[in-house]
């Protein structure tokens, strides 16, 4: 074994321990001292003291000063908080894409934003012959997409202009990478209440998308209806786009919001 294949071993290795380690607490076990630790572990004490400190620094442990036991972080809390997030959009959403895509037979799909990129976390394909495909747990640039754009329309300009500055690989021909060009775009959406995307994600495929807010108003997705060009024109997406803001205005809803309203 070489060199550089044995660091890469002992790092795998010390990731699995440090992953064992957090699973080890439990709802009847909040917090565990290092000697404890290290028995059930079955490595060294100091082995323990080294993952527990890095794990602290991120935020995955917190030492109580007191009987310097560790006890599971925020951090973890926080990540738990974005799958829940996931969850429930998802469970709140289902039947409601549903009868969206009962109502215009064109895919649709609820997507969440993950740096950079949406994932999409539901999906319900058009029974036609064309139709647009996007898999469970698919990713795309979310510039580049009307979901993608549903959300960041709503983020603050701390979260989406490092996004126009880093920029992102065209996925078409058609793909507008500008960041005067998509301020325009995010602007527009806020004025419409919803996103529009031609043939910049795939060719061939019109999209349009409209937020999905948490019971903060925090919007925390979007839902999107895709299809070809030949069934999706200008006056078709037209009619059908308050059926895709209303199905996101329902979701929203579902999922504790509630609407400011206007004096």
């Amino acid at each position: 074994m070489t060199a550089t294949s044995e660091r890469a071993t002992s790092r795998l290795s010390s990731v699995t321990t440090a992953v064992r380690l957090l699973k080890m607490f439990s709802e009847g076990e909040a917090e565990i001292g290092v000697t404890s630790l290290s028995r059930r572990l079955g490595v060294a004490k100091s082995t323990v003291y080294r993952l527990a400190s890095t794990l602290v620094a991120e935020g995955m442990l917190e030492q109580n000063p007191e009987t310097e036991k560790y006890r599971l972080g925020i951090a973890l809390f926080a990540l738990g908080a974005l799958v829940r997030q996931r969850m429930d959009l998802s469970n709140e959403g289902r039947p409601y894409i549903f009868d969206l895509r009962e109502a215009t037979n064109e895919t649709v799909h609820l997507a969440v934003l993950d740096q950079a990129e949406i994932m999409y976390v539901y999906d319900l394909e058009s029974t036609q012959a064309i139709r647009m495909r996007a898999n469970l747990g698919a990713r795309r640039p979310a510039l580049c997409t009307a979901e993608g754009r549903a959300i960041l329309a709503f983020h603050p300009s701390e979260v989406v202009e490092p996004l126009l500055r880093e920029g992102f690989r065209p996925r078409t021909p058609k793909t507008e990478t500008e960041p005067d060009v998509l301020r325009a775009r995010l602007a527009e959406v806020r004025e419409l209440g919803y996103a529009r995307e031609d043939e910049q994600s795939e060719l061939g495929m019109r999209s349009i998308a409209a937020p999905i807010r948490d019971s903060s108003g925090l919007v925390v997705g979007a839902v999107g209806m895709a299809g070809p060009l030949q069934r999706l024109s200008n006056e078709t997406l037209a009619r059908y786009a308050p059926l895709v803001v209303e199905t996101a205005n329902v979701i929203s809803i579902r999922l504790g919001y509630k609407a400011r309203a206007a004096y």
